[in-house]
């Protein structure tokens, strides 16, 4: 798919936008953002031309291409909890529930979404070596944001209003989204591995909470803990390919030790099973 150069939807400064993690040159001009193309950016902003037609508020307008060749999208005001650790309001449990409800209100406006026959997305240009015996992903059943963290998550009033950051959109599976958003939000890695706002927190009874918000089936419940460890595994691989093969900042991130944290968070959720398919069951039968 296409998409003509259109001029400057708004002229004036360039503020730098910080906050993200491999996306360099990220800047906002008067009520717009400008990023850097990429070979998703035609794909993902036939996306976001169908959530704004099916009405889901919470993307911003996909609004072309400027001068420079950047994507030119609406610029979304509020408050972004991580800034750059997590803020101590951003734990508050009514976050975490309006999180869960914003992941199933984009998951059902995604359902209807049927992409270009010529679709890119992220990762399609990377290959990655997965073990032989690494256990399947759940098959595919929407194309979603996988990536809703709390640098990407726009909120007023302790309330989530704007979604950005759509460069990780691609098909996937319902259940893999939900693990990963809970992973952050919950949050679902050991405590030395967490902001300061989430150290403390009671991740059992706070999945409760989120799949139960989110409305997630028992039968997505019952393979919950088998997909996340193999999530994991799964995310180490390929956020080492993707240093390797993107640099940058993924390379950046992998120097850092995103690799030995994606390891401590596989075998914490090894560690801590049968305490979270406990809380799991546990929502059921509130």
């Amino acid at each position: 798919m296409d998409v003509e150069p259109i001029e400057a939807a708004a002229q004036g400064e360039e503020v730098p936008l910080a906050g993200g993690d491999v996306t360099e040159g990220v800047v906002r001009v008067g009520d717009t953002v400008r990023r850097p193309r990429g070979p998703w950016s035609s794909s993902v902003a036939s996306y976001l031309h169908h959530l704004n037609r099916v009405g889901f508020p919470e993307s911003p307008r996909y609004l072309g291409i400027d001068e420079r060749g950047r994507d030119i999208l609406q610029f979304i005001p509020g408050d972004v909890p991580s800034q750059p650790v997590v803020e101590p309001w951003a734990a508050a449990t009514t976050v975490l529930v309006g999180i869960a409800d914003l992941l199933r209100r984009l998951h059902e406006a995604s359902a209807s979404f049927v992409p270009p026959a010529d679709a890119r997305w992220f990762g399609d240009d990377v290959h990655v070596d997965m073990p032989a015996d690494l256990r399947p992903e759940p098959p595919s059943d929407i194309i979603s944001h996988f990536d809703v963290t709390p640098q990407n998550v726009v909120f007023r009033d302790g309330k989530p209003i704007g979604l950005i950051d759509f460069d990780l959109t691609r098909p996937g599976s319902r259940l893999g989204d939900v693990i990963n958003t809970a992973m952050w939000w919950v949050p679902l890695f050991p405590e030395p591995d967490r902001d300061p706002a989430l150290a403390m927190c009671n991740a059992p009874t706070r999945l409760a909470m989120f799949v139960d918000a989110y409305g997630l089936t028992d039968s997505l419940r019952a393979t919950f803990c088998d997909v996340a460890i193999a999530g994991a595994t799964r995310s180490w691989h390929r956020m080492r390919a993707n240093a390797k093969q993107r640099g940058g900042g993924w390379a950046r991130m992998w120097a850092e030790g995103v690799g030995d944290r994606i390891l401590r968070r596989r075998v914490w959720m090894i560690e801590q099973r049968a305490t979270i398919e406990d809380a799991l069951r546990a929502g059921l039968e509130v």
